[in-house]
């Protein structure tokens, strides 16, 4: 009896390890966006295979009160990207297809969420 016992609570224990080690999904692929930098010129940052069901708040763009918002975003990952207009996941808000074409200048984003529909 004290076998049976110690194997399902072994097994339990497995299975809870192993549910608890499983990695975070992510998007796989690039999504890029610009901003305007302290020197007044434009630059690029890409963020590679970004994390899926999280909202990432743009760095470079975080603060509204001291900085532009980011734009021209190209999303190049399997999943959809939806971008906002403030941080946190807020304000407006645009989808952008997986593997689609870059965005103009005029759609700006604070913050983007990648999700599967």
């Amino acid at each position: 009896m004290r076998l049976r016992h110690s194997v399902a609570a072994v097994c339990g224990a497995l299975a809870l390890t192993a549910a608890l080690a499983s990695p975070a999904h992510a998007a796989t692929g690039d999504f890029g966006y610009r901003f305007v930098g302290i020197d007044g010129s434009q630059q690029w940052i890409t963020l590679h295979d970004p994390a899926s069901g999280e909202c990432v708040t743009i760095a470079e763009a975080a603060d509204p009160g001291a900085s532009e918002p980011a734009f021209a975003p190209h999303n190049d990952t399997d999943e959809y990207a939806m971008v906002f207009t403030g941080t946190d996941c807020s304000g407006d808000s645009w989808t952008l297809r997986p593997h689609g074409r870059p965005a103009g200048d005029r759609l700006k984003l604070r913050s983007v969420m990648f999700f599967r529909p």
